[in-house]
């Protein structure tokens, strides 16, 4: 599980696909890399991936991601250079300083439009869901939580498919959003809370 709350970006160092599969290994480096293990979950953009090796010299780290992760994900977008958000899991008696994350990306959105707020910056972010997804809590409301690439943000301005982000100058400097454009896609994690809710009403319907 993890918070939202990003500790640092990574540089996509490498990008290998296994022979044989439709696997891809990501090679980044980080400032934390010596402190990562094999088998440690980590969130790279809001998706929950393992560590498989390591390389301390390098100060980087390799993980896999599967074909589904591809292409339900921006992971399959990345080139050698690019920055990834990273987050490692959250301690048991550590503050939750964001809200649930669990690393599991719902759908890819698009960021349609950039607009300053005196010194912040509020990002569009449009995604298409099923309606009857939509009604299983796949979806975002007025002032509650999204993961936007791992970060938790509060939504602003929800529509039917899309939304506002503001995101402060720190949060900017310290993670992709510095170089988010429009244009770009970007993963998405609605709130696991709305997602419970939303099936108990269901039930109950039913």
């Amino acid at each position: 599980m993890f918070s939202g709350i990003v500790e640092s970006t990574a540089e996509v160092l490498r990008i290998e696909r296994e022979k044989g599969s439709e696997n891809y290994h990501f090679t980044l480096r980080c400032p934390f890399a010596r402190e990562l293990k094999v088998d440690q979950s980590v969130s790279h953009n809001g998706v929950c991936l393992t560590v498989v090796e390591l390389d301390p010299e390098q100060e980087s780290y390799t993980v896999t991601a599967i074909l589904e992760t591809l292409q339900r994900s921006n992971l399959g977008d990345l080139k050698v250079g690019d920055l990834v958000n990273l987050e490692r899991s959250v301690k048991v008696n550590g503050r939750l300083d964001g809200h649930i994350v669990q690393g599991h990306v719902d759908c890819t959105g698009v960021c349609t439009h950039l607009e300053d707020a005196d010194g912040s910056t509020y990002y569009t972010i449009q995604y298409d869901v099923p309606r009857e997804m939509a009604l299983r809590g796949y979806m975002t409301v007025e002032k509650g939580s999204v993961t936007i690439n791992g970060v938790s943000l509060t939504v602003v301005d929800s529509q039917v498919d899309s939304f506002k982000v503001a995101i402060i100058p720190y949060t900017k400097e310290n993670t992709n959003f510095q170089s988010l454009k429009v244009g770009d896609r970007v993963n998405l994690e609605f709130d696991i809370i709305g997602k419970y809710l939303a099936r108990l009403q269901e039930l109950k319907e039913a």
